[in-house]
């Protein structure tokens, strides 16, 4: 298919193919941080519900290491933070490379004559996946 294109062509279809593997990478980052996210806010939510003198563990490594009420709250607490500034982050940068995807494939569009490709970096099984 790509052989007979210009070299200009093939070198944005490749350009696409390496956006399509960044938007993958950065949404099973996104999911991760996500899921990481509500794991800390149902832990400092179930905290709430814990009596302040309970003897509590947290993990460190392979090891539980006994802790205190105000320790583990402030420590949730910052996890939660974190996240959430992860979580914005990878959102921003989603939406970088979604931007650059439709860029590069508006020129290459205008390279080949306008023919629509259709698709996206979240469209797996779409065009140009699984390159052969």
């Amino acid at each position: 298919m790509q052989g007979n294109l210009p070299p200009e062509a093939q070198e944005k279809i490749e350009q696409l193919q390496d956006l399509q593997e960044t938007a993958q990478e950065v949404a099973v980052q996104k999911q991760e941080a996500e899921s990481s996210l509500t794991e800390a806010q149902n832990a400092l939510e179930e905290l709430d519900n814990i009596d302040e003198g309970t003897t509590m563990y947290r993990n460190v490594g392979e090891l539980l290491v006994e802790t205190d009420y105000d320790q583990a709250e402030e420590d949730l607490e910052d996890k939660v933070d974190s996240l959430e500034i992860r979580l914005e982050t990878l959102e921003k940068q989603e939406e970088r490379v979604q931007d650059q995807f439709e860029s590069l494939q508006e020129e290459l569009e205008d390279m080949l004559g306008g023919g629509g490709m259709g698709g996206g970096p979240a469209g797996p099984g779409g065009p140009g996946a699984g390159g052969a």
